[in-house]
């Protein structure tokens, strides 16, 4: 007869004790850095990413998308709170969707050439206010909504996941060309797509989309 302990594999970790078993103690600088606001360290590595990504959760489980725009795109309103611009997209709107669910998220915001990251948690709302909205407009093209964020933890992240993946290194870099395209990306998930007229339309379709 079989129940729920049988299916899990062998070797499996499924308690803190045993994953505390295995690890060492967090070292005393990996506590301190947690905060439950900025400070002026902190802020300063917001104001200089151009990129993070947004991870919610909602009904159907997490999700993460990737955000980006020139650097400080996320603003800081104060010690606790950001505001991050919905530009434009897909219209999935999987992340705002989870927001008006469940309001908990999560920023990992990223710099060219700086090996430690910025984490970010907290608790999001969706506002339409209209100077808020303006105050993110672009060549006159505001965004629809502006996730405003208030923070419950900020911490740094070494940077040993950056050094290990020489993500900046450009000897790292992969020639574009030997992966899929946009284009067959989609024709893998649906036999009839256009994939080479989609992929010869997208670099305009970008530029003429970004706000």
């Amino acid at each position: 007869m079989s129940n729920a302990t049988t299916l899990i594999p062998p070797h499996t970790i499924t308690s803190e004790a045993e994953l505390d078993a295995l690890y060492a103690a967090p070292t005393a600088p990996s506590v301190a850095k947690e905060i439950v606001r900025l400070n002026a360290p902190y802020r300063a590595m917001i104001e200089a990413s151009p990129f993070c990504t947004l991870a919610s959760i909602g009904p159907q489980g997490l999700d993460a998308s990737p955000r980006g725009d020139g650097a400080g795109f996320v603003q800081v309103v104060d010690d606790w709170t950001l505001a991050l611009p919905d530009r434009r997209g897909n219209n999935r709107i999987d992340t705002l969707r989870n927001v008006v669910r469940d309001p908990r998220v999560a920023l990992l915001f990223l710099i060219p050439g700086c090996n430690e990251t910025l984490r970010v948690n907290g608790r999001a709302r969706i506002s339409t206010d209209p100077d808020l909205l303006a105050s993110f407009a672009v060549d006159g093209k505001a965004p629809v909504t502006v996730l405003v964020i208030a923070i419950d933890a900020v911490f740094f992240q070494c940077g040993r996941a950056v050094l290990r993946s020489g993500l900046w290194s450009p000897e790292a870099h992969v020639d574009r060309s030997t992966l899929p395209s946009a284009g067959a990306m989609l024709r893998a998930t649906s036999e009839d797509f256009d994939a080479e007229g989609y992929d010869r339309a997208l670099p305009a379709r970008q530029r003429a989309t970004l706000y």
